[in-house]
């Protein structure tokens, strides 16, 4: 019988003598716990399942989401306002981009040099001003609230993130997960893991690959993936001793050379052959192939490349900013080049751009600026190689910002700033077909409510699998045979 996509909400998970036999054999690899994480990513399937709808694809297509967790104020960045009062309009002036009549952000130059490469939406709209559904609904591509929904964890009824969609229908490359994230989970300053990010009623075998590479963690600052320094909202940078960038090492256990690694799989070669005489279950075959993987990976060489983004040549670096801005989207564009298909880039956690307090000052001095370069350089690269007509980046928040500024009550910094605000965002798209210097949709005057061409997470979503290749009538089944649709708008009309 194929396989299935289990839901975790009708099925609870038993393990089978035989399932623990095979887990077992992880430790006869020489591979410590501290790869488990590691193996379950690479699980997935490598080929379409037979429930899903087949699809096809002549060159290998890719998005990269860069998703500003605490919500970028579009104020400040890609939908100024100058003749709003001076309440709303904030402290920034626009720029020229090279687009006539388009103008964004004074703290965007580099982005506004290239703008004939890159695309806005100035009107996605939903209804939410609260962080964790605003994550959950810009990371799935959902709208509605999902039954049971806990902003303070993930539950198995959450809808699947957009990674998860890809990892299940989307065929894998060179032994690489089809979707993962970097360059790390989202989890908000008090401790609480952000909802949206995992597989939800998929079943967790489809969540992300994450890959933790910028793991720094103290409550003094609000940590994630920033530039080189920790972040305080209300002071600025900060340089905590230990805090570094680094990617997770792929490797062989401590002292197990590549002879030995290959004699024990030749031991495990000899036993998994005894054991298919008892046993021919599907189970089995599916576990030999898994294992394959994780043997492919140790011992090739792709992904520690794509993974080494302190072995780039120094030019790149400087590129892309010897940051974590700069580094996690070096890694993205690696990645994507050793064949994964959907990358998402966490830049900056929870915090680094909810934007409350002293908002200029931090957005002037340590947000923007990496921001324009990182991306400004992944274009550039992307396009260098070839490779920008096939990869889309698309760069959102969970939310937009209030329209007029203020002073937070409580706050240690009385610099003003701006609150959470659903009802308008702008959205950033380049690559993948996109027609450069395009505007769709616009806000009123005061930047508050779209007034044109409103656009739902559903359409931006759509926007991302239409990137991919993916048929409007693909869809995913769980245990009990039903169909869930992959597909709940129409991509942005007029945007490619």
């Amino acid at each position: 019988m194929p396989p299935t996509f289990q839901s975790s909400r009708f099925s609870h998970p038993r393990i089978p003598r035989r399932t623990a036999l095979q887990i077992g054999s992880i430790g006869l690899l020489g591979l410590g716990m501290n790869h488990v994480s590691g193996l379950r990513a690479l699980a997935v399937e490598n080929s379409v399942p037979s429930e899903v709808t087949p699809w096809s694809s002549g060159r290998h297509k890719a998005v990269i989401y860069i998703f500003l967790s605490g919500g970028l104020a579009q104020h400040e960045s890609f939908d100024p306002k100058p003749q709003a009062p001076e309440n709303i309009r904030g402290e920034f002036s626009p720029i020229a981009t090279n687009t006539p009549g388009l103008f964004i952000s004074e703290h965007l130059p580099m982005l506004a040099a290239m703008s004939d490469k890159w695309a806005l939406v100035r009107s996605l709209t939903h209804p939410y001003n609260e962080h964790s559904i605003g994550h959950h609904v810009m990371l799935t591509g959902r709208t509605p609230t999902p039954i049971g929904f806990d902003g303070n964890k993930p539950t198995p009824h959450d809808y699947p993130t957009l990674g998860s969609l890809v990892n299940g229908i989307v065929p894998s490359r060179n032994n690489l997960p089809p979707a993962a994230v970097l360059p790390e989970k989202l989890i908000h300053v008090s401790g609480r893991t952000i909802p949206g990010q995992f597989a939800g009623e998929m079943g967790s075998k489809y969540d992300p690959w994450f890959i933790e590479a910028s793991n720094y963690r103290d409550t003094t600052y609000v940590h994630g993936a920033f530039p080189e320094y920790g972040f305080q909202r209300w002071e600025g940078a900060v340089t905590p001793e230990n805090y570094k960038f680094e990617a997770p090492r792929l490797e062989l256990a401590q002292g197990l050379l590549h002879d030995q690694f290959q004699s024990r799989i030749d031991l495990l070669a000899s036993l998994e052959e005894q054991r298919r005489e008892l046993d021919r279950a599907a189970t089995v075959r599916e576990f030999d192939r898994h294992r394959q993987n994780a043997v492919s990976m140790l011992m090739g060489g792709v992904v520690h490349k794509a993974l080494d983004v302190h072995a780039a040549d120094e030019k790149s670096q400087d590129r892309y900013g010897r940051n974590s801005f700069g580094w996690s989207l070096l890694m993205a564009r690696q990645l994507v080049e050793a064949g994964v298909s959907l990358v998402q880039v966490n830049l900056g956690n929870d915090e680094s751009w909810d934007t409350h307090e002293a908002a200029f000052k931090n957005l002037r001095e340590f947000l923007l600026p990496p921001t324009d370069r990182a991306i400004s350089a992944l274009i550039d690269d992307l396009d260098q190689r070839s490779m920008l007509d096939d990869v889309m980046i698309v760069v959102a928040g969970e939310f937009g910002r209030t329209p007029k500024t203020f002073t937070f009550p409580g706050a240690k910094s009385k610099r003003p700033g701006r609150d959470h605000w659903g009802a308008v965002q702008s959205v950033f798209f380049a690559g993948g077909g996109v027609k450069g210097g395009t505007v769709i949709g616009a806000s009123d005057k005061i930047g508050g409510y779209p007034v044109a061409d409103p656009q739902t997470p559903e359409n931006m979503a759509a926007t991302i699998f239409e990137a991919l290749g993916l048929p409007k009538t693909i869809a995913w089944k769980d245990s009990l045979d039903r169909p869930h649709h992959v597909y709940h708008g129409d991509p942005i009309l007029g945007l490619t």
